[in-house]
This record gives C-alpha cells, structure tokens and sequence, in this order.
C-alpha cells in the first residue's frame, strides 16, 4: 500500500458517515495525481483519492465574481499548477499531524463529514413565479461542497495576511473536524441548511 506524500497511511481510515462513504476514496497514491482519467464517466471521481481532490479544489480561483467579507477573494496562485497545490496540501496536512498527534486523512475525512450540508435550496418556476424549495443534497454533490468550502476557507484565511495557505488550510481543517463555529465551512453548512429550513 503506496503511503500519500510518503508519509501517511489511509489504512485504518475509518469513514462514520454511511451515506459518504462510497464517495470518499481512500486509495492510496503516493503523488496524489490520475492526470484527469477518472473525469469522463459519471460517478467516476468519487473513486479518485479524496487527497486529489482536495488538491484540485486548492488549484481553483478563488471566489471569482462573488464578493467574500466584502472582497474579492482569489487564489493563492495556484490555479493549474499542481504541484504548487499538492504543496500546499502537504504542509498544511504536516501542520495538522503536530498538532493533533492524529493521521491528517482521518482529520480530512472528519472535516468533510462535518462541512457537507445536507440540504440546500433550489428554484421551480410555477405561473412565472419562482420558488426556492428545499431540497435533499446528493453524496457527491455533498462532498464537493465540503471541500470547495474548505479550500475557500484557506484561500480567506491567508488572504492579505502573514499566514501562509498551508497553516490556514490546517487551522481550517482542524476546527471543521471539531464541528467548531469558527470554520468557515462549518458556517457555511449553517447558514445553507438554515436558508432550506426557512424554504421548506
């Protein structure tokens, strides 16, 4: 079994929510990297390395054309270049190793359990009026939004600030593990679940 980075185990990994499971991919790569082949079938990235992932919604933007805290918020950079993301991925899961003495793939995992909403809102037109219905949120499309959500929570955490975006992905990781009301994310689930309530 390949160790990712070369440093960690995902054997005795252990996913709790079910319902997630089947989309977490726990397969080990010791360069989290598939070149995009597991992008053409349906359903196919669910059995890409959560790690990848994780790397790819780092090489994103940022926010783009929605403000943030009243900021544009973009990227750390990163955006296309991989091997700059998978850095930053590393150092920020080295930090979250120091500090909690735990493998940082459980941590990851925990986190994206704790960030994926699981209802959110969708438009019907009826009669030219739209509505906004709750709806249930699939697995995948929950996991997504976890980790797009972590990722932007390091993007702000380091933006026009002295930290870098590995130590503000690992502080995001380790509060979103702990379901703490400071991560971003966490309060992003919050705040989306609480708009499908209000919508149901």
């Amino acid at each position: 079994m390949a160790l990712v980075f070369e440093k960690w185990d995902s054997q005795g990994v252990q996913v709790s929510d079910l319902g997630l499971a089947r989309y977490m991919g726990l397969n080990s790569k010791t360069i989290p990297h598939t070149f995009g082949r597991q992008t053409q079938k349906m359903f196919e990235k669910g059995k890409m390395s959560i790690v990848e992932r994780l790397v790819n919604k780092v090489m994103r933007s940022g926010q783009g054309k929605r403000k943030l805290s009243g900021k544009y918020v973009r990227g750390r950079g990163s955006c296309g270049k991989k091997l700059q993301a998978m850095r930053i991925v590393e150092e920020a899961f080295t930090i979250v190793e120091t500090k909690t003495k735990q493998n940082p793939l459980q941590i990851l995992i925990k986190a994206i359990e704790n960030a994926a909403p699981r209802e959110d809102t969708t438009k019907i037109k009826r009669g030219g009026i739209a509505y906004a219905v709750a709806v249930d949120v699939a697995p995948i499309t929950r996991v997504d939004e976890a980790l797009k959500n972590i990722a932007l929570a390091g993007f702000v955490g380091s933006f026009n600030k002295k930290k870098s975006a590995g130590e503000a992905l690992a502080e995001e990781l380790i509060l979103a593990s702990q379901e703490d009301q400071k991560s971003s994310s966490v309060k992003r689930r919050d705040e989306v679940e609480r708009i499908a309530k209000s919508s149901r």
